[in-house]
């Protein structure tokens, strides 16, 4: 009973690592508990005298454990859909008060994983998803990541390079200049010109080419939108449904939640540079929202 408790204990420890590892891979926070869930199991199973480095037999077995459940999705063929129809499905996000994450919360995107860099790596093949967050985001030597992929060294170096030049391709720098009270300053005017129905006002606090992905869930399908006036326009009818918006941290960075009937109904995420939103990422998938409660995100 008492090396089963120090294993319980040493294993917490580490899940904090475990699930921001698994939060990338996935990009579902409730897939990531259960990896994270099986890798305890699996520890549970083994022999400790023969684990060198917890940490890193840990790290590796809960990347393989996300490695089947991608190839999984594959097979079944629930891979989401990026650009196909211009539709996108958004990964789960992670919302905190603007006062602050709670330092688990905080684990999950410590590195400045925003939802605009979780879909990209949404769109890397499972292989590569695993080389570039284990050795890239968590610094597993690459010896450690082809024995996860099965394949040479080298083969795990090509993919991780081949996954990295397309994040660098698709994915935003980390926001702005890091100063988060200035990309607050360009939410802030944007919900204001939304819900006053300005739309030049609006337009001013959008780039040029500003891309909106919107994920409702199987019931309300994703859609893709660009351009500022476009943007803007849109941003105007949906701040006339919501009777209150929220700031929160979404990812870390500056976001809004809106309410209706005292619950939400929608997740914005921003990408700020040069005092400009290039992309927004908004969730109203009532079941992923389910979760999420004003009181909540308010005290």
């Amino acid at each position: 009973m008492g090396e089963n408790t120090d294993l319980a204990w040493r294993f917490e420890e580490h899940r904090p690592r475990l699930r921001a590892v698994a939060y990338r891979m996935l990009g579902s926070l409730g897939e990531a508990e259960d990896a994270v869930q099986e890798t305890w199991l699996r520890l549970s199973r083994a022999e400790p005298e023969e684990i060198r480095n917890l940490g890193g037999w840990l790290t590796t077995v809960v990347g393989r454990v996300c490695l089947n459940q991608l190839r999984s999705r594959t097979a079944r063929r629930e891979e989401p859909l990026h650009g196909e129809d211009g539709r996108v499905r958004l990964p789960d996000p992670v919302v905190s008060r603007v006062s602050g994450p709670d330092p688990e919360e905080e684990a999950l995107f410590a590195d400045e994983v925003g939802l605009a860099l979780m879909i990209v790596l949404d769109t890397l093949a499972p292989a590569e998803r695993l080389a570039f967050v284990l050795h890239d985001l968590f610094a597993v030597p690459f010896e450690d990541v082809a024995e996860v992929l099965g394949r040479t060294e080298a083969s795990s170096r090509q993919l991780a390079s081949r996954a990295r030049r397309r994040v660098r391709a698709a994915a935003p720098a980390p926001n702005g200049d890091g100063d988060a009270a200035r990309r607050g300053e360009v939410v802030a005017a944007f919900l204001a010109a939304a819900r006053g129905g300005d739309l030049d006002a609006l337009v001013a606090v959008l780039d040029p080419d500003v891309v909106a992905r919107s994920d409702g869930g199987g019931l309300r399908p994703s859609v893709l939108r660009r351009g500022a006036t476009t943007v803007a326009s849109q941003a105007v009818v949906f701040a006339r449904l919501a009777e209150a918006a929220l700031p929160v941290l979404v990812n870390g960075t500056p976001g809004v939640v809106a309410l209706a009937e005292g619950r939400v109904i929608s997740v914005m995420s921003f990408t700020v540079r040069g005092r400009r939103i290039t992309s927004l990422d908004i969730l109203t998938d009532p079941t992923r929202l389910s979760h999420l409660t004003p009181e909540t995100l308010t005290t």
